[in-house]
């Protein structure tokens, strides 16, 4: 044992100290008395966050770069607007309305004078030669300028960063903005010379007026090519660009005048031109030629959205020709302006049967109220309405000789009465139609059903709600005064429903592929047309419209809604289909007008000379329709009646001698 203990004394001892007694070298050892020291945390390496600072910078630039890629060519600047200006052309090819900004071909800067370039240069950007897409000294300037006056009075962008921001970025005035607008700006500056990023900047930049572009500035201003400009407007152009809506000189000229000398130094102080020539150079004037042709219109505002979706975009200024009548249009603008009707609005629609708009005023002055009565205002049709619940009528078996009860009806708790109080008993549906009789009406159309009087509007194009109730058939449902002349157009035409459109088709022929293709239907001669049109002619020569009658067969209805609100005449004579409203913006009432009155007269007063202009033959009627002959109202004597007594003793004695005369 002795041995053993003293191998084992060799072999298992270190120090003299039994070897599991030693402590272990893989732990901590703990100090004298049992306390545990604390826990030191391991230091954070300062170098680890700068890397993965620097990891983070790096991918975010390279997602910035591949967006940049993807969403902001480099040649975004040198296209065309997206809405170029278009010029609306009447039928006839006159000029009626000029519509959206202008931008032409870019300029290639080394093509241009270089005193061009270099006003822009000296005024906006002097450093722009040397600077890699952002200017410190600018920058710095700026703020402590903006600081003195308590405000933004000065701005440190490069040129490069108005590049950015105006083709690529939103005018919004925000740290975010102006961080994208720092990184594109750079992006330009390593992807682009300092002339292609000047030649993009000068053809994309505002010069007011609605002219985007070097090249339309100089042409619209200046009435030259850019390669072309003198000093004095290359001075006035670049003066603009700080603030082109005020410092345009067609509207401040002594403005756009002081900036441009202003230029003018600034080009002698950077040594540029001397102070000599600064000083002996007279500033421009501007000599385009200012368009007199108005920038909207009721029509204009109209037709714009179709006419946009009809050509692609393209440099300058587009040619759009529409289906307005010049001449139409001006004898409706003086119907509607010689209208007696106090301080009432007034609008009126005129079209083809086919649709083609060609003429258009949607209210009395478009200066000072641009909302459109014609398109954009929904209004009660009042009895206008009625021509569906005939139609569908007819659709029923009905015709116009057909009996219905003119008498006091209720409907669901609901009593309509007649306009005149008046009820006359049976009678037949063209004089139901031609006297307007509400009673004989809204019976009608709880025989034929409100379901059937809805499908025959919505056949002849009425896309407005219509409520499913009693008084749906004096229309009570708001329509626009184009949908519901637009309805009446397919009584003219004989085909539904018609589409309001001002662009001209390219197949207009009656019979042509357009027509071929349209959606909808023909309306049955026999049993839809001929008899509506009979109640229509019987309605504006005998009727509530007899004050629009014309020597040409005229065909129409009136509509006026409760307490003489809104007063309508829907009607088509030769080849035109008209629609006249009368009301007020604030709903109020009338007094005394009815559709009967102004609005007929209104009609009257521009159909008759529109279709002696116009001079075109509208559709063929049915052959089951005859117009027929008007009657002329009995003539009485204006003299009392006993101022007559004795006098058939003298007609006597005058018939007596035209015998003896007649035998001899």
């Amino acid at each position: 044992m002795a041995d053993d203990h003293g191998l084992g004394q060799g072999i298992w001892q270190r120090g003299g100290a039994d070897v599991e007694n030693l402590p272990d070298p893989f732990s901590r050892a703990a100090p004298a008395g049992g306390a545990v020291p604390p826990v030191e945390p391991p230091r954070k390496s300062r170098w680890r966050w700068l890397r993965w600072g620097f990891n983070a910078f790096a991918a975010l630039l390279l997602v910035t770069i591949i967006w940049l890629i993807v969403t902001a060519p480099l040649g975004r600047a040198l296209e065309p607007l997206q809405d170029p200006a278009m010029l609306l052309l009447s039928e006839e090819g006159r000029p009626i309305a000029r519509r959206g900004a202008v931008k032409d071909e870019p300029v290639d800067v080394t093509r241009l004078d270089p005193m061009t370039p270099a006003a822009f240069i000296a005024i906006e950007d002097r450093r722009f030669r040397t600077h890699w897409g952002i200017d410190p000294r600018a920058i710095g300037r700026a703020m402590v300028a903006n600081a003195r006056a308590g405000g933004v009075r000065q701005g440190g962008s490069t040129l490069t960063q108005q590049l950015a921001k105006t083709s690529f970025l939103s005018s919004d005035r925000s740290f975010k903005r102006k961080a994208q607008e720092v990184i594109i700006a750079f992006w330009l500056e390593g992807w682009l010379t300092k002339d292609e990023i000047l030649s993009r900047y000068l053809s994309s930049v505002y010069f007011g007026d609605g002219v985007y572009g070097l090249r339309a500035a100089s042409r619209h201003y200046f009435d030259r090519e850019p390669e072309r400009l003198t000093l004095a407007q290359s001075a006035m152009l670049a003066g603009m660009v700080q603030a082109p809506s005020r410092l345009a000189p067609t509207r401040n000229l002594a403005l756009a005048q002081k900036r441009s000398r202003l230029v003018l130094q600034a080009m002698a102080d950077t040594g540029v031109i001397t102070q000599a020539r600064a000083r002996a150079t007279t500033s421009a004037r501007p000599n385009g030629n200012v368009s007199d042709v108005p920038t909207g219109t009721y029509f204009a505002d109209w037709v714009a959205p179709q006419a946009t979706q009809a050509f692609d975009a393209d440099y300058g200024e587009v040619k759009v020709e529409t289906t307005l009548d010049a001449d139409l249009q001006r004898l409706a603008v003086r119907a509607i302006g010689g209208a007696n009707i106090g301080d009432a609005q007034a609008a009126l629609v005129a079209m083809r049967p086919d649709g083609r708009v060609v003429a258009m005023v949607g209210g009395r002055n478009y200066a000072k109220s641009p909302f459109n009565r014609a398109t954009q205002a929904r209004r009660q049709p009042g009895s206008a309405f009625k021509l569906f619940v005939y139609l569908a009528a007819m659709r029923a078996g009905y015709r116009p000789d057909s009996l219905i009860e003119d008498r006091p009806v209720t409907v669901d708790g609901w009593s309509p009465g007649n306009n005149d109080g008046v009820y006359r008993g049976k009678i037949t549906l063209r004089e139901a139609f031609l006297r307007s009789s509400n009673a004989a009406t809204v019976r009608l159309a709880e025989q034929v059903g409100r379901q059937n009087v809805i499908r025959a509007a919505r056949d002849l194009g009425i896309d407005s709600p219509l409520t499913d109730r009693p008084s749906l058939s004096l229309g009570t449902s708001g329509v626009s005064l184009l949908e519901l002349t637009s309805a009446y157009a397919a009584l003219a035409g004989g085909r539904y429903p018609v589409e309001p459109r001002g662009l001209p088709l390219a197949d207009e022929e009656e019979g042509g592929l357009a027509s071929f293709f349209a959606r909808g239907g023909r309306l049955d001669d026999r049993r839809d047309r001929a008899p509506m049109l009979d109640l229509l002619w019987a309605a504006a020569n005998e009727g509530t419209g007899r004050r629009a009658a014309l020597a040409t067969p005229t065909f129409g209805k009136t509509g006026t809604t409760q307490n003489n609100r809104d007063a309508l005449f829907i009607g088509f004579a030769g080849n035109l289909v008209v629609g006249v409203w009368v009301g007020r913006d604030d709903n109020g009432s009338l007094g005394k007008i009815t559709g009967g009155s102004a609005p007929a007269q209104i009609w009257r007063r521009f159909m008759a000379p529109a279709i002696a202009v116009d001079g075109r033959r509208g559709p063929p009627l049915p052959s089951q329709f005859k117009v027929p002959q008007r009657r002329q109202p009995e003539r009485k004597s204006p003299l009392p009646d006993e101022w007559s007594e004795g006098g058939e003793t003298i007609r006597e004695i005058i018939d007596l001698v035209e015998k003896l005369i007649d035998e001899n």
